[in-house]
């Protein structure tokens, strides 16, 4: 798991059929690079949120069939990046 930090949202309307009508977030890690996560929390730009990658970011969406090696987990209420 990792930290990442909501820069904002990506909109495809063209997609694989693996990837279903999921939210996608446009993801910063700790060194800048920005990612494309499959979002089942509905989190917001601007959110800290704790991140699933992997093989496992499947099982952290509600159907485990997703097609997707990065998931956001949860949205983080309290956290002091310093």
């Amino acid at each position: 798991m990792e930290i990442m930090r909501v820069l904002g949202r990506l909109v495809c309307t063209q997609r694989v059929e693996g990837l279903g009508h999921m939210n996608l977030r446009i993801l910063e890690n700790n060194k800048g690079k920005k990612l494309v996560a499959v979002d089942p929390v509905g989190a917001r730009e601007g959110n800290w949120v704790f991140t699933a990658s992997g093989s496992a970011a499947r099982f952290a969406c509600h159907n485990p069939q997703i097609q997707t090696d990065l998931t956001i987990g949860g949205i983080i209420d309290y956290w002091d990046p310093n």
